[in-house]
């Protein structure tokens, strides 16, 4: 008995974990799109709360899903020219 609980236990915290990460994802693509937006209209932006979302995704380390890649300026800037 005691090997299904365990069993249930690890599922739900690999539940939970999953489901931080979704909100988190949720969050990273928020504040790209923050970028971007900025970066169009020629504003200053930073990837810094970008990055810090992404830093935190890749620390729950969730086997089934890639490391997220950290966001440079020039890379928003490249999308946005890219777009253009």
């Amino acid at each position: 008995m005691s090997v299904h609980k365990d069993l249930i236990k690890h599922a739900a915290n690999q539940n939970k974990s999953y489901q931080k990460f979704l909100t988190l994802d949720e969050l990273r693509e928020a504040y790209i799109e923050e970028a971007i937006s900025l970066c169009k209209q020629g504003k200053p932006f930073t990837t810094d709360k970008i990055n810090e979302v992404t830093n935190e995704m890749n620390r729950i380390n969730l086997r089934i899903i890639p490391l997220r890649k950290l966001v440079t300026n020039e890379m928003v800037l490249e999308y946005v020219n890219r777009k253009n």
